[in-house]
């Protein structure tokens, strides 16, 4: 985890504070802060997603510490470019991670993938191997028939069955 999000990290929160050095702090104390919880035995699904949080919370954490301590933005390692008050969580706000790797975002895609998974697993045998073949392993229609003994005719069939039933899924409401 270290080294696969390290520069990515390093690089939004250089963005953020305006400094490198105070960017490489708050990327490592978001690492340590991570890596307690994983040594807690909490289970993270979306470790990137949980950095970026962590990293935006240290970072306005930092901020506050130094607004009420009255460093000026001419002293402040952490700059973000704002204004007095409320505008300063705002500018935080857009230099959040992209809203993919939020938790909550990274639960719902995970979840609206596991039901899709489940819709294609539910469908007829053929018809979900014309739909795999076709749309996962990147056959032309015309393969997938050769390759299942069937016709073209059919292959379209199965695949605009399976379509159907993934755009259902997609279309309904998530289950709470």
């Amino acid at each position: 985890m270290v080294t696969r999000y390290y520069r990515e990290l390093l690089n939004f929160l250089s963005r953020a504070v305006n400094n490198r050095e105070a960017a490489a702090d708050l990327a490592q104390e978001s690492y340590a802060r991570v890596l307690a919880m994983q040594q807690d035995g909490v289970t993270i699904a979306e470790p990137r997603a949980l950095l970026y949080r962590t990293a935006r919370n240290l970072v306005i954490d930092q901020h506050r510490r130094d607004t009420v301590r009255g460093v000026g933005a001419d002293h402040d390692c952490y700059d973000v470019h704002a204004s007095d008050g409320d505008a300063n969580f705002t500018a935080l706000d857009t230099l959040a991670a992209p809203a993919a790797l939020e938790p909550e975002t990274a639960a719902m895609s995970a979840q609206g993938v596991a039901a899709m998974l489940a819709v294609i697993g539910e469908l007829p045998l053929r018809c979900r191997e014309a739909f795999i073949l076709h749309k996962f392993d990147g056959l032309s229609q015309a393969a997938v028939a050769q390759q299942m003994g069937i016709s073209v005719t059919m292959v379209e069939r199965h695949i605009k069955h399976a379509m159907q039933a993934c755009r259902r899924c997609a279309e309904s409401p998530p289950h709470e």
